[in-house]
């Protein structure tokens, strides 16, 4: 993790910093989680870290390629390494556990909005909403 940041930082000419690093740790350890989400993880190692800082710095982070975000609710996107295979997101909209799912289904469904209107999908930012097994009671 720490040589991709700092190449991809490197390449662009900006300086590797220690709150650069914690950011992109802890979404990587979270897994998928909010800019707030993100700052509490931080400020255990950074107390004097603010919002508008990680906010900035997941900008950047995913400018560089290294995390993407979904719009999982109607709140803040939730950030997510890019490292790994690419994902859908199943939220369940009972009790808000977020499960990550192949893309292989969403890339048939790219694949037909391509055909028939020329999009193009970015799967990535998918989100899927509905009941997981444990709340339908399977």
């Amino acid at each position: 993790m720490a040589e991709g940041l700092e190449q991809a930082l490197r390449a662009r000419g900006l300086r590797v910093t220690e709150q650069r690093r914690l950011v992109l740790e802890a979404v990587e350890t979270l897994r998928h989680c909010t800019p707030e989400q993100v700052l509490a993880q931080v400020q255990e190692q950074a107390p004097s870290l603010n919002l508008s800082t990680v906010y900035r710095t997941l900008e950047l982070l995913q400018d560089l390629g290294l995390v993407t975000h979904a719009h999982l609710d109607h709140g803040a996107p939730t950030y997510h390494s890019t490292r790994g295979r690419e994902h859908l997101h199943l939220v369940c909209r009972s009790c808000g556990k977020v499960e990550e799912a192949s893309a292989d289904a969403a890339h048939q469904l790219a694949a037909t909005l391509m055909e028939q209107k020329g999009f193009i999908s970015d799967v990535r930012h998918l989100a899927v909403h509905g009941t997981c097994r444990d709340c339908a009671g399977e």
